[in-house]
């Protein structure tokens, strides 16, 4: 049974502490293009939160994969990561949205984890929780 936490933030939104996830898987979906300061920020924040699993999906997934990976390898100083501590890092450019929910929920492990927690953080002008919640339970 995994457990899904929907966070929906603006293109200029403070961080919240994330109560109650560790290990966790982050889908970002990224409606609205961000300052790349902001990317960076929200990237090491994931990180520093506990995300073991970053799919990358919207305006610029790849660089949003590239910024997560970077903050991943920062958070251990650029050493060689033991597999527990590995992130990892997916785009989705070129998928719908329901792909990259049905390859989070059916496909997306970790080598070192059983990941049962979901963030969906949901980068946009307004959020669309029920709508997106709905999306992903179908999948």
């Amino acid at each position: 049974m995994s457990h899904l936490k929907y966070l929906h933030l603006t293109p200029d939104s403070e961080l919240p502490a994330l109560e109650g996830l560790r290990q966790f898987k982050a889908i970002i979906i990224a409606e609205a293009e961000v300052h790349e300061t902001m990317m960076w920020d929200i990237s090491r924040w994931l990180i520093a939160e506990g995300c073991q699993y970053a799919l990358a999906w919207g305006k610029d997934a790849e660089a949003w994969r590239e910024a997560i990976d970077d903050a991943a390898l920062e958070a251990v100083n650029y050493e060689d990561i033991p597999d527990e501590q590995k992130v990892l890092i997916t785009s989705h450019e070129d998928d719908d949205l329901d792909e990259v929910f049905w390859f989070a929920r059916h496909r997306a492990a970790h080598p070192a984890h059983e990941l049962q927690q979901t963030l969906i953080l949901h980068i946009a002008d307004a959020p669309r929780r029920e709508e997106i919640e709905a999306e992903y339970h179908d999948a």
